[in-house]
């Protein structure tokens, strides 16, 4: 069906309260437009790296509100409450610029899928998403993946980085997976013969969905998913380790995963942006580390350390 769109500009501060109104007049959802809502590299959270300068450029100058409705009627009853939040004295809700438009309903959970096609990574691994077709060549380990709402489908850089990593350096050993997301990673060890690993996450339906990938995959058996916050409560110690994560968390992580890696194991840290690095390199370096292999892609570094006393 066709919905009418609704964009009324508005400020920071008043933007909930505005969204709250136009469902109150009937809309089926509505969607926030805010420049200060995107971190920026050195506010100091961490996530303002996975951020480019594209998403704040491409965002409207004046903080807009969004909202869908199904009928006329309902558009005009939400311009009339505009009105009347624009009329009390005691409320600065910006200049509630009210504009509408005629979109076509989408089915965006499903839509993107058109996108995400089979996918070589590295000599041997080839990520198929569940709904696509693949002829499969000799020698392939093909993983069957459906991400939902977990971050890992093999299309971002960084798991692409950690993919060919893996296969370039695991031998051997029980591993670790550490932000797990899909199961992508965990799934590629299994698959190139780790015989045990240990994949965890903070999110549940993280949690939930690399489940679901790793029984796709029948390899319930070697695969054990679980909640948990980063490395706590873990115990190795493990041959092979990877943390695909923002480059702050990594930093934290660099005191604590020397404890679970065993003398001669590696670990793996990918999701850092070319900015940290060097901060990544110095504190694995105080930790007793060194990098032993670095591969990039775009503005993504991954890296490959091992114990300085190996």
């Amino acid at each position: 069906m066709d919905w009418i769109q609704v964009s009324v500009t508005t400020v920071s501060g008043a933007a909930d309260a505005l969204s709250a109104l136009l469902m109150d007049a009937g809309a089926k959802g509505t969607q926030i437009l805010d420049r200060q809502d995107v971190p920026v590299a050195d506010d100091g959270s961490g996530f303002g790296e996975l951020y480019g300068e594209d998403l704040f450029e491409n965002l409207p100058e004046l903080v807009t509100v969004k909202a869908w409705f199904a009928s006329d009627e309902e558009v005009q009853s939400a311009r009339q409450a505009v009105a009347r939040l624009g009329q009390m004295a005691d409320f600065d809700a910006g200049q509630l610029l009210f504009s509408t438009a005629s979109v076509q309903e989408e089915d965006w959970a499903e839509n993107w899928k058109r996108y995400y096609k089979p996918l070589r990574v590295g000599r041997r691994l080839v990520i198929r998403p569940v709904w696509e077709h693949y002829e499969q060549q000799p020698g392939d380990l093909v993983i069957a993946m459906d991400p939902g709402m977990a971050f890992g489908t093999g299309a971002h850089e960084t798991t692409r980085l950690c993919m060919q990593m893996i296969e370039k350096h695991y031998k051997e050993g029980p591993a670790l997976d550490i932000g797990t997301g899909s199961g992508i990673l965990a799934i590629a060890l299994a698959k190139l013969g780790c015989p045990s690993v240990t994949a965890v996450d903070i999110d549940p339906v993280a949690v939930t969905s690399a489940g679901q990938n790793i029984a796709r995959n029948g390899l319930e058996h070697i695969i054990t998913v679980a909640q948990g916050d980063l490395a706590q409560g873990l115990s190795g110690p493990f041959d092979f380790i990877c943390a695909n994560i923002l480059a702050d968390v990594m930093i934290s992580l660099s005191a604590s995963i020397r404890s679970l890696l065993s003398d001669s194991g590696c670990f793996l840290a990918s999701g850092i942006i070319k900015d940290r690095e060097e901060d990544v390199l110095t504190a694995f370096s105080q930790a007793g580390f060194v990098l032993t292999d670095r591969l990039s892609e775009g503005e993504w570094v991954a890296l490959l350390f091992r114990s300085a006393h190996a």
